[in-house]
């Protein structure tokens, strides 16, 4: 948004007269026809347009007059031609950028608007008016559009400047709570600057985040670390902003709550006599096992215990991969927030007049400074404390979701669901983040949830989180699969069940899930049903899933057994599910066990079709087939090898892959001609 528009060059000896003027009338007719103005520029676009309709009257009178043209008049034509393609991409530029980056840039923007008009009025000092035949009103509006553009003044909106210097504080406040937690950020006064451009609903704030990244990214390798850090921060600003004020019917309760926050950070943290005196008698269960003293914010580790997140998250950075109270190894280092207890905690201090003052972003620096210090040096470039900032606004993001998956009415936890679904969906930092704050667990109870789109909202999560290769892991021992297999069953939408399916997918990508998923024969039989069922992009997740899972050799007689082989046979013919690459693909690996086998090779129209795939399939089908023609052919398989050379296209095909196929078909083709060579030997001695 922020590169100057380049001149457009025109010839004019290249553009006849009558071609410009059709030109012309057309794109000062696509420009004065601009709906749904946006709101930054909107004085200066508004405007702009009205200059524009002054001149399509006088395009059209010159048109219909239809008389030559002064050479001076063509120049100008053509000055003019330029001036409003750019006008039009500048226009373009504010109404399909983002929102909040147009309002930084106001007074840039503006700049780029009044130099066009300059230029517009430059090209309108060589029209000849006085020697074309325009009606007198037509006339007389150019001569006053001349006169305003010669003499126009720079137009900065003042109520654009007062919303920039609104969000730029907004902006401050926000970078300080990430950084310091000093900042407190108003989201009344968010919501009111981003209404004010246009951000009113969900879908609105995320749209502004994908123009924001696409920003991020075009500024990446000319806009400068700087740019780019102030469009990281508008990114991190808008996100949070979005869960805050969305996720919660009650804002104004949100509102109290922050304030009741900032208050308290700022209150003298001594504590009076009395108060020790209370701190004495803090229930045994209110103690952490490891300080004995009161858990501000406890966390569950893999063992099931709960420490006070200070405490452990020291234990465990001092080396230890033990549990301190059961001695028992710990599978994963995630300190989940024990929401309940903490709840008991907040209520127990009121009740007794404990200030509270949070721990968890405390510690959790520390445990971050120990990992890694450079990071965290007053003095490192600019882009590594933007990307901090950012991580610092998911981090509070994700554990004010979970809060609300832990608490929350199910309306909200159906939205919750769904803002971490999205969170989620980009960035590895973010799925280890969302992990790191203890969502698993409690998307894993929702996937029994009555609630459609709650139960779509958490199953897609899930997956997306599992992209993450240390998140499998964490599912995994949230003891997920058997809901993941319900849902994959009988999930309530058929979203559901193919974002399940994907999820089973990701996490056999790790060989001890392929173990551990194929104890559940359920799971091959609801993953063939989807195969059967599924939409197009459900079947390819179902034969995906069931490969990977074939990939561990015990999987592949529960595949089978299943009821896989007749139905990838069939899907092998059925040109609307486009997965032919893979059903094949699944049937060569089926072929590796002798219940596969022997049932493959029952098929009687097997044969013709991996036949055809041999001459007509992609470089992927092509390699599967010969492998299953291999396969089948082997081991006593005489029968198929005879009902190969009885085919008179597939000796042709085998021999045209051997010399023009992939490396890997070639040398298949190659072994499989060998094959049927010495059957054909064997089938001529035995006659004679």
């Amino acid at each position: 948004m922020d590169v100057v528009l380049p001149p457009i060059m025109i010839s004019s000896g290249l553009m006849p007269t009558g071609s410009l003027m059709k030109s012309l009338i057309h794109i000062s007719n696509e420009v004065a026809s601009v709906e749904k103005l946006p709101f930054s520029q909107f004085r200066n676009i508004s405007t702009m347009i009205r200059r524009i309709k002054v001149l399509s009257f006088l395009f059209e009178d010159i048109r219909e007059t239809n008389s030559p043209l002064p050479p001076s008049s063509l120049l100008c034509l053509t000055e003019l031609f330029s001036v409003i393609q750019r006008v039009k991409l500048l226009i373009q530029r504010c109404k399909g950028g983002s929102s909040l980056w147009g309002l930084i840039q106001t007074e840039f923007l503006s700049n780029q608007f009044h130099a066009l008009v300059k230029e517009m009025g430059g090209a309108l000092d060589i029209l000849p008016l006085n020697l074309l035949n325009l009606s007198t009103d037509t006339r007389e509006q150019v001569e006053l559009l001349h006169k305003q553009a010669k003499r126009v003044d720079l137009l900065v909106d003042p109520q654009e400047l007062q919303r920039r210097e609104e969000l730029l504080q907004i902006m401050a406040n926000n970078n300080q709570k990430n950084s310091r937690n000093k900042g407190f950020v108003d989201f009344v006064k968010v919501k009111e600057v981003f209404s004010c451009i246009g951000l009113r609903s969900p879908l609105d704030y995320e749209e502004e985040i994908s123009k924001l990244e696409a920003e991020a990214e075009k500024q990446a390798g000319t806009g400068g670390l700087i740019v780019v850090s102030n469009i990281n921060n508008l990114i991190s600003l808008v996100t949070y902003s979005k869960s805050v004020i969305f996720i919660d019917r009650h804002k104004e309760e949100i509102k109290e709550n922050f304030k009741q926050l900032s208050a308290s950070m700022n209150r003298n943290q001594d504590v009076s006599s009395s108060s020790q005196s209370i701190l004495s008698n803090i229930p045994d269960e209110f103690r952490c096992p490891i300080s004995l003293d009161l858990m501000k914010d406890p966390v569950i580790v893999a063992s099931g215990h709960t420490y006070d997140r200070n405490s452990i998250a020291q234990w465990i950075n001092s080396g230890h991969h033990t549990c301190p109270k059961s001695g028992k190894r710990l599978i994963h280092t995630a300190l989940i927030p024990n929401y309940a207890l903490k709840s008991l905690v907040h209520q127990w201090c009121q009740d007794n007049n404990v200030p509270l003052i949070e721990n968890s972003t405390s510690s959790s620096s520390k445990f971050e400074r120990s990992s890694s210090k450079s990071k965290l040096s007053e003095k490192g470039i600019e882009h590594i404390s933007s990307t901090k900032a950012a991580m610092d606004a998911v981090k509070m993001t994700a554990e004010f979701l979970v809060g609300k998956l832990a608490m929350g009415s199910p309306e909200i936890q159906r939205q919750a669901a769904y803002e971490l679904r999205l969170l989620a969906k980009t960035g590895m930092d973010n799925r280890r983040i969302i992990a790191e704050a203890g969502a698993i667990p409690f998307l894993v109870t929702l996937l029994s949830s009555t609630d459609p789109r709650i139960q779509e909202n958490a199953v897609t999560a899930l997956l997306n989180l599992s992209i993450f290769d240390n998140n499998k892991i964490l599912i995994m021992a949230a003891g997920s699969i058997d809901s993941i297999i319900n849902v994959l069953e009988s999930g309530k939408t058929m979203e559901a069940r193919e974002n399940a399916a994907a999820t089973i997918f990701s996490l056999s990508i790790i060989s001890d899930c392929k173990v551990t998923i194929g104890t559940r024969p359920r799971a091959f039989s609801a993953l063939v049903g989807l195969l059967r069922e599924g939409t197009a992009t459900g079947k390819k997740d179902a034969a995906s899933a069931l490969f990977n899972l074939s990939l561990y050799n015990a999987n592949k007689a529960s595949v089978v057994v299943a009821g896989a082989v007749p139905l990838l046979i069939e899907l092998l013919m059925d040109d609307k599910a486009g997965i032919t690459d893979d059903a094949l693909a699944l049937l060569a690996l089926l072929s590796g066990c002798s219940e596969g086998l022997e049932e493959i090779r029952q098929s009687r129209i097997l044969m013709p079709m991996v036949i055809d795939l041999l001459r007509f399939g992609s470089t992927k089908g092509k390699e599967n087939s010969i492998t299953l023609l291999l396969g089948l052919c082997k081991d006593g398989g005489e029968e198929v090898a005879r009902r190969l050379l009885i085919n008179p296209r597939s000796i042709p095909s085998l021999q045209s892959l051997s010399t023009d196929g992939s490396l890997k078909a070639r040398r298949k083709a190659d072994a499989l001609l060998r094959l049927l060579n010495r059957c054909c030997s064997q089938s001529h001695n035995a006659v004679g």
